[in-house]
């Protein structure tokens, strides 16, 4: 990250949830105990976890980092002011594309100008965020959804757009056969209130290492 003083948060309802999905289900009973004490970690802040999934945008992960390891160079701090103060030209030699350009900036604005309430998240509900969230050019919704569980840590986020959930509800329980957005939605009823938990064991099934944002 940007500064080396990256604190990882772990979320206070972690072992509840995995007892409460152990119980209710049977792939969770035997995945969960594959990975040992990992658990959904977040760093950061608001702003910067925003903009790395605009940089990470249709490109793959290692050309993720590496376009942000430059773009992260160019200011003295990762904040909205200072990404306003940069140079398009600058952004375009770090690998942005001109519409990853144009998303940034847009998404700084949103901060600077107070249009996006961190601070009131904590009361707001998961779908407020999400509709906060996607009134900005280059966030959708799947992108406010990873956005709830890595950053904000919901535990009951399910994103049915995400390509890995749904691939992983088909592996481990219709053995491999396709699955439906109303099928997956009939295995995470038995997740509830802690599908997010239980979405990161499905990513964890299909690889082992844990995804970060």
């Amino acid at each position: 990250m940007s500064d080396g003083e990256t604190t990882l948060a772990t979320p206070p309802y972690w072992a509840d949830a995995c007892k409460y999905l152990a119980k209710r289900d049977r792939v969770m009973k035997r995945l969960i105990p594959q990975f040992g004490d990992a658990c959904l970690q977040s760093r950061g802040d608001a702003f910067t976890t925003l903009a790395r999934s605009i940089v990470g945008q249709q490109i793959s992960v290692k050309a993720a980092q590496s376009v942000w390891d430059r773009f992260a160079k160019l200011p003295r701090k990762m904040t909205p002011a200072n990404v306003l103060k940069l140079k398009v030209d600058d952004m375009r030699e770090a690998g942005l594309s001109a519409r990853k350009i144009e998303y940034l900036v847009d998404l700084a604005l949103h901060f600077d100008s107070g249009a996006i309430r961190a601070g009131a998240w904590e009361d707001m509900q998961d779908e407020e965020i999400i509709t906060e969230l996607v009134g900005i050019r280059g966030i959708g919704r799947w992108t406010a959804e990873m956005f709830l569980i890595f950053h904000l840590m919901r535990p009951n986020v399910l994103p049915l757009d995400d390509v890995g959930l749904i691939t992983g509800i088909s592996r481990n329980y219709f053995s491999g056969d396709p699955v439906s957005r109303s099928d997956a939605r009939e295995v995470a009823a038995a997740w509830d209130p802690y599908c997010s938990v239980a979405t990161w064991y499905i990513w964890r099934s299909l690889d082992p290492l844990p995804v970060e944002y």
